[in-house]
């Protein structure tokens, strides 16, 4: 295939970003893509010599993560995240990445959802319980230790519930480097002798830490315990899973997850399985605090269906049906992950113009989720518009909050499992109202975290 030339790129606002518009990028990065996505549905810039294209259409972004895929690696942010993700799933490629996913999916089958929601419902209702009547609270920073503490002790067999804020924090260092390192110039700023850069390492270390004591002692259980294991030969969580099923017969004979890998694995879930859900948490509070109609709504269906008396279990989740239109929407306005990033490997054409090999791909969720196109009044909170109908006449990736294609987020049912029942869980108890003068604003890192946290005020409902 042809490479292409200057005449054949998209329209873009310059073969190279100023100076100005590089920094405005830095700071407001949906605000420069808002303003370049009107070029239309594929555009065309530069930072230095680097060549990205930005796809706002559906089926352009569905030619990058289905379609093409193979043509297709991980975006450079994530290649330079390899000192913390190491080669876990969500920066592994090809027959590495396929093998991992098998070892892991065993660990978010339905049946494993369906223990994980009994812990879930455990740790909700103690931070609920925690709170008081008329207090107010940056629920922000409550949901992000609460759903680090559910990842740790569902998935890693693990409590940390006591030490999740000091965790949180090093979490949070973590996630401002991984922003850093995916902007141009990130390689040269991670070498300076920087507070930021000290704080990273520090933070690194105390994880690694953590993680390798998790590891240590689930390997030294199963020693000393081995007649107490279960007939499948592990206890249900991800890291016995992947210690009872450390070799699998892949395409080039036996894979052995080593101990190495097995850190790689749990620092990327530990770092992705919580974020998610924190955010996608803090983003419906608010927006139900905003739509008196919808919060009324949502009341009205917890109260009918688990009464003043009773706790949501698995089961319940298919019932909550507008408690799962409030997630969607939620999700649509405020996506977790706001953009999502590839590189390509070899030359692919897609929309009509030839993608170079070693360009930078680039899609994302907040536009594609506010297209006027495919959701009609796109600023309006409206979970009405998740109905049956328009769940299948939507194009597939106008809405993508997990991604899509073979790379897609393996931990969504865990996420959406742990959303809903955290919703029903405190809207059946407490109100929330948005602290008066908060400001609102996005904070885009590596997800799409409120600036100034969420402090909202308890109202309680019912006992």
């Amino acid at each position: 295939m042809k490479r292409a030339t200057s005449m054949d790129y998209p329209p873009g606002p310059t073969k190279k970003l100023p100076l100005v518009q590089f920094l405005n990028f830095l700071r407001d990065p949906i605000g420069v893509l808002v303003d370049i996505s009107r070029y239309g549905d594929i555009s065309h810039f530069k930072f230095g010599n680097q060549h990205i294209y930005f796809l706002n259409h559906p089926d352009y972004i569905r030619d990058v993560l289905v379609t093409y895929n193979t043509s297709f690696i991980k975006s450079r942010g994530l290649q330079l995240a390899k000192k913390v993700l190491g080669e876990g799933l969500l920066r592994s490629e090809g027959t590495t990445h396929r093998n991992q996913r098998q070892l892991i999916h065993p660990a978010f089958n339905q049946d494993r959802l369906t223990a994980y929601a009994t812990i879930m419902t455990e740790y909700i209702l103690r931070m609920s319980n925690r709170w008081k009547d008329d207090d107010t609270l940056d629920v922000h920073k409550e949901f992000m230790q609460l759903t680090l503490a559910i990842v740790c002790k569902a998935l890693f067999g693990f409590d940390i519930e006591s030490e999740a804020e000091e965790i949180g924090d090093y979490v949070t260092t973590l996630v401002e480097y991984f922003n850093r390192a995916r902007m141009p110039l990130g390689e040269l700023i991670e070498k300076l002798p920087l507070p930021s850069n000290r704080r990273f390492h520090y933070a690194k270390k105390q994880l690694d830490t953590l993680i390798y004591r998790i590891i240590n002692e689930h390997q030294s259980t199963r020693i000393t315990h081995v007649k107490d294991l279960p007939r499948h030969n592990h206890h249900g969580d991800l890291i016995s899973i992947l210690l009872a099923n450390k070799n699998i017969t892949s395409d080039n004979g036996n894979y052995v997850i080593s101990k190495l890998q097995l850190r790689d694995n749990v620092m990327t879930i530990f770092l992705a399985g919580h974020e998610t859900v924190a955010n996608a948490l803090t983003w419906t509070f608010y927006l139900l605090s905003q739509n008196n109609r919808e919060e009324e709504k949502i009341y009205e269906e917890i109260d009918s269906i688990l009464g003043n008396d009773r706790l949501p279990t698995a089961a319940d989740i298919p019932k909550l049906e507008f408690t799962g239109k409030v997630l969607s929407e939620s999700m649509r306005l405020y996506p977790p992950a706001w953009a999502i990033g590839r590189q390509a490997i070899q030359d692919c054409k897609i929309g009509g113009y030839t993608i170079p090999a070693g360009s930078t791909i680039l899609m994302s969720q907040y536009l594609m989720h506010r297209d006027k196109r495919f959701f009609p009044e796109p600023g309006r909170f409206n979970p009405e518009r998740w109905n049956s109908e328009t769940r299948t006449n939507l194009p597939r990736f106008s809405y993508f909050p997990f991604g899509g294609g073979p790379r897609a987020c393996i931990g969504e049912p865990f996420v959406l499992t742990e959303g809903i029942l955290a919703i029903a869980i405190i809207v059946r108890r407490w109100k929330m109202k948005l602290e008066s003068g908060h400001p609102i604003a996005l904070q885009p890192l590596v997800t799409l975290r409120p600036k100034y946290g969420m402090r909202m005020r308890l109202i309680r409902r019912n006992a």
